[in-house]
């Protein structure tokens, strides 16, 4: 009996040692680890590759350490990541990275712009944008069939892949709505049915709660769109209410409550006159409570001191619309001067404010002001108006907004456009590394790529983009960080940033030492 147990246990021991084996052998044949340890695919079997990438360091866009590997690519995507080593594969175009790194391109989560005026998106494109989502600040392309006009920008020569979400204040406007404050059942539920229909092509609803109209909508019409917005799985993303720091913390706690309807998405983070590393720990922990109760909610921002809107900003709520200003002028005009004056000054003051419109560009409020011989407040009201200028603004804290950059759960945008005249159009994801890493090095490069790619496609739920993985779509970029410069500023903000050696837009090289291609190969994402 002892002995036939020994035999047994022996046998036991046997059959799991070669399971071990077998499993081992079959993990080496399929796994091939680099000299730096990362894992690289068994080579696939392909004849033939359009472009191989060769000697680059790759950077994924997940936040792992970069490592040197070849990178292969097909028609618009990428189909193997490694040392393809088969003799006799036909390799049609070799470009050789010299040592540079090789990049997702990056996805702009908060964009301004008409493709149809303006389809190449060069400014997007030198400073390694690859993917812009459009239809923000609760305003989009004011049509009713956006599927029409959606195809009509995908026939235009994109120079980068465009998303669009609907905008809140451009269905109120499309469905007769306006400026109304409260609407009945009916009008609730056109903007409802309106909604649901241009979701069908659009990754979610945009909302501008500080701007005209979407400033009326009361919460119960919001939480009404966000059911809507919810049972399709999109998201909402928003300029909240108010930015102000005495106001910050209700704006973000109001936006969380439709996060209890669909995902919601905080753009463009700032605390307008907050200051401190510790006043944006309180508003960073706000967010996070939000997100352990189980709210899906997330951040971006751009890497500025300066915002970048109408001057309407410092006007009071009923007095935004041409029709309310011309009554609060004659009926309110001490109120309303008090108010624009107190506003102002808690932003910084008239020196804090630098107009962007002719024909006061490039003059501070105060400046212009005193060109006329005025205080500021009279200027604003008798020789601009709430839609007579717009302007930068001086109104955040580098300690802590510099906070804000190097939290994991904090995406970026430009909240820029190609026309726009703030630089943040023409430099942010350039200056994130020109500054952030290389000169400051307040973000790692690999955390850095991550928050403008992969966790960029997270956000957004996009597929296939965002990270270097075999079968990805190939937007991708070759830089050296060192290289890369954002010389665009408030006084020159055109200026394209420089670096960004090659920019490939779904496999193509479309923009190659500062060179833009005739053709381009930027499409509309559609939701799949």
């Amino acid at each position: 009996m002892k002995s036939n147990s020994s035999i047994h246990l022996f046998l036991v021991f046997f059959i799991i040692f070669i399971s071990l084996s077998c499993k081992n052998d079959k993990l080496k044949n399929n796994i091939q680890p680099t000299s730096n340890a990362e894992e690289i695919i068994s080579e696939p079997t392909i004849d033939t590759v359009d472009i191989a990438i060769i000697n680059g360091k790759i950077v994924d866009g997940t936040g792992k350490k970069v490592y040197s590997a070849n990178l292969y690519i097909n028609a618009d995507s990428i189909v193997y990541i490694g040392n393809l080593t088969n003799p006799d594969i036909k390799i049609k175009k070799t470009i050789d990275a010299n040592g540079n790194y090789v990049s997702p391109g990056f996805i702009d989560l908060h964009a301004h712009g008409n493709p149809l005026s303006t389809p190449d998106f060069e400014n997007f494109l030198a400073m390694g944008v690859t993917t812009i989502v459009l239809g923000q600040d609760g305003s989009s392309a004011n049509v009713k069939d956006l599927k029409a006009y959606l195809d009509k920008v995908n026939q235009q020569n994109l120079g980068v892949n465009i998303i669009e979400f609907v905008g809140h204040g451009t269905l109120r406007n499309l469905t007769g709505i306006g400026v109304k404050s409260k609407i009945t059942k009916e009008e609730l539920e056109s903007l409802k049915i309106a909604l649901k229909d241009q979701l069908n092509y659009t990754f979610g609803l945009s909302t501008g709660l500080e701007y005209t109209p979407g400033l009326y909508a009361e919460e119960n019409e919001l939480l009404a769109l966000a059911e809507v917005v919810g049972e399709q799985n999109k998201m909402i993303m928003s300029h909240m209410r108010n930015e102000d720091d005495d106001a910050l913390i209700e704006s973000i706690k109001e936006l969380s409550r439709q996060g209890t309807k669909a995902r919601v998405h905080i753009s463009h983070l700032k605390s307008v006159y907050g200051k401190g590393k510790v006043r944006a720990n309180q508003i960073l922990d706000t967010i996070k409570k939000i997100r352990k109760s189980g709210i899906q909610l997330t951040a971006d921002m751009y890497p500025y001191m300066a915002s970048y809107t109408g001057i309407g900003i410092v006007f009071p709520d009923w007095s935004k619309t041409q029709q309310q200003f011309k009554i609060a002028k004659s009926t309110r005009r001490k109120e309303l001067e008090d108010f624009i004056r107190n506003k102002v000054n808690l932003r910084n003051g008239p020196e804090a404010t630098l107009l962007g419109s002719a024909p006061y560009k490039g003059m501070t409020l105060a400046e212009a002001a005193a060109s006329k011989n005025k205080p500021f407040e009279q200027f604003l009201i008798e020789d601009l108006g709430p839609q007579g200028s717009s302007g930068a603004y001086f109104v955040m804290n580098k300690e802590l907004q510099e906070t804000f950059v190097k939290d994991s759960i904090i995406g970026i945008c430009s909240d820029g456009s190609k026309t726009g005249h703030h630089p943040r159009g023409h430099g942010t994801f350039a200056k994130i590394i020109e500054t952030y890493v290389v000169k400051d090095s307040i973000l790692n490069l690999e955390e850095a790529v991550r928050k403008m790619t992969s966790y960029a496609a997270e956000i957004l739920q996009l597929k296939k983009r965002g990270s270097l993985t075999i079968g990805n779509k190939a937007d991708i970029l070759i830089f050296n960080p060192k290289n890369i410069k954002s010389p665009a500023n408030y006084v020159n903000p055109h200026q394209l940033a420089s670096g960004f050696e090659k920019v490939f837009v779904n496999g193509k090289l479309v923009r190659e030492n500062e060179q833009l291609a005739k053709e381009l190969n930027g499409i509309v994402l559609l939701p799949e």
